[in-house]
């Protein structure tokens, strides 16, 4: 008897249907074909075990399942209750009459119990996309794929209950997730405020500018005083995520199976902070199996790299492309993958190895030329990437001890959210352009005019600084966006003057 069952393949963000054919015919053996990798190929001693264990029988004739379009790598152990689904119901065990309207999909433990799956949210909505009536998955995934409307999800904890539903013995309710419900309860939900912070009010102002354009942004001070704890707290006064930048983003957490059971949908925006031993492949994605790596984790939200002169050169260099076109490629001799990345790179590092330079109190002991020598460790072009580097100082006792309250992330975020608004109607015939980080150089040209005496305090300060070439769209990208914080059409010389304090590592000298 030929039976077919419907599972789904995973790659980067997108979902394929694939048809899972079991055909038994005389014979003793158990064939898979179908570009199946050894996970696939090991699943006859799971399911066997499972059915067993479950009082269900392995037929003992020749069993072959085929795995459409065979022409596609089918990869993973997700596909275990699609092929015993399919098994059971060729061999008179299940009634097949409903399965063609279901994607079934989980990995079997071996006493039939079901262990969660990775990409649930891309297949559910390649599912409603290819007209299915319902998905049955593990229920650790339910609520990941049940924010997809139109689509009756189940969750079941083991092959017991698929066998039931379909031979009508039980009655599965649908997993039921109020989307927009979601979205809005737990939006901008974060653990820690700006309130919390003590002093340090010119970095909380380079942050805001950071956040109102989508700048990149260094912080450089000694060890601390504050990098770290300043840059976790970005994300709080960033816009809260769109419902489509939300879904976007739960998709990757999907795929990279980082979603917990109990979360339906990402509604903050993501900070990630990889370690500096990370390798290439783990920052940008890939592998045999190529999986999203950092940045795309960080996709709508914040990549922190703490100690940036410690991270590989290598890992450092292969993000330059991303940061330009806001996607990684990730390309094999039989496929290519799209994982998006758009993200806010925030990173941190010591003036120098001893961390004390420029210390208003504690003298560098480092010998002529390590400053410079640390520094050199980031690349010319990377740097040319990052629009503001802020010089932090370690904050007095005084400030550390009041009991004043500085202001609070929500109140920053309506700033911010404000000068976004205005951006995003400045570029309102570029839906691909959300910030001024984003403008190219003829778009700097024609939206960041300066008068007379803008050019002049720019030319002095480029003379007088040592400024190189490279700061100059950089200063005037940073100064349209404090302009537009302030909802001044215009860029003045204070926005200017400001832009041009946040250059630090282009004055020739600092570190010499």
């Amino acid at each position: 008897m030929l039976v077919k069952t419907f599972g789904s393949a995973v790659y980067g963000i997108q979902a394929i249907t694939i048809t899972v054919e079991v055909n038994i015919a005389a014979g003793t053996k158990y064939f898979i074909v179908g570009l199946p990798d050894v996970a696939i190929k090991e699943s006859y001693f799971r399911i066997d075990s499972a059915l067993k264990n479950c009082n269900f029988r392995m037929p003992r004739q020749q069993v072959v399942v085929n795995m459409a379009p065979a022409d596609i790598k089918k990869e993973g152990s997700s596909y275990d209750l699609t092929i015993a689904t399919a098994v059971l119901a060729a061999s008179g065990q299940l009634d097949a009459e409903e399965l063609d309207k279901y994607i079934i999909m989980g990995e079997l433990s071996l006493d039939g119990s079901l262990q969660p799956i990775k990409g649930a949210l891309p297949i559910a909505i390649q599912a409603r996309k290819d007209g299915f009536k319902g998905f049955i998955l593990p229920k650790q995934n339910a609520r990941e794929a049940a924010i997809v409307n139109d689509l009756e999800v189940y969750g079941v904890e083991s092959i017991k209950e698929v066998v039931g539903f379909f031979n009508g013995d039980i009655k599965l309710e649908p997993v039921i997730v109020n989307t927009r419900e979601e979205f809005y309860d737990s939006l901008c939900n974060y653990d820690s405020d700006f309130s919390e912070v003590r002093g340090q009010e010119n970095i909380k102002r380079a942050l805001e500018i950071a956040a109102a354009g989508g700048h990149n942004v260094i912080l450089i001070g000694p060890p601390g005083a504050g990098k770290t704890m300043l840059a976790r707290r970005l994300p709080s006064i960033l816009p809260p995520l769109s419902l489509y930048e939300a879904l976007e983003t739960t998709k990757i957490h999907s795929v990279a199976g980082k979603l917990a059971a109990a979360d339906a949908l990402v509604t903050i925006r993501p900070f990630r902070s990889p370690h500096h031993t990370i390798s290439d492949v783990a920052l940008v994605g890939g592998g045999s199996n190529p999986a999203p790596g950092e940045i795309s984790l960080a996709h709508n939200g914040v990549l922190f790299l703490d100690e940036l002169p410690e991270f590989k050169r290598s890992a450092l260099e292969v993000m330059r492309q991303p940061l330009e076109e806001r996607r990684v490629t990730i390309s094999r001799a039989k496929f290519t993958v799209d994982y998006p990345s758009s993200f806010m790179l925030v990173a941190s590092m010591n003036p120098c190895p001893c961390g004390y330079y420029n210390h208003p109190e504690k003298e560098c002991i480092c010998p002529p030329g390590m400053v410079q020598k640390y520094l050199s460790k980031i690349s010319g072009p990377l740097l040319d990437r990052i629009d503001l580097h802020v010089e932090v100082t370690p904050v007095n006792f005084n400030e550390l001890s009041s009991d004043r309250l500085a202001e609070k992330s929500e109140n920053i975020r309506e700033r911010v959210i404000k000068a976004r608004e205005i951006q995003i109607e400045r570029f309102g015939n570029r839906p691909d352009l959300h910030a001024n980080a984003q403008m190219s150089p003829q778009m700097v040209r024609d939206l960041c005019k300066i008068d007379a005496a803008g050019q002049t305090l720019l030319k002095k300060a480029m003379e007088k600084l040592g400024l190189s070439a490279r700061a100059y769209d950089r200063i005037l990208k940073v100064a349209r966006t404090i302009a537009d914080l302030s909802a001044s059409e215009d860029i003045k010389l204070e926005h200017l003057a400001e832009a041009i304090h946040f250059r630090s590592l282009d004055r020739e000298g600092w570190a010499g």
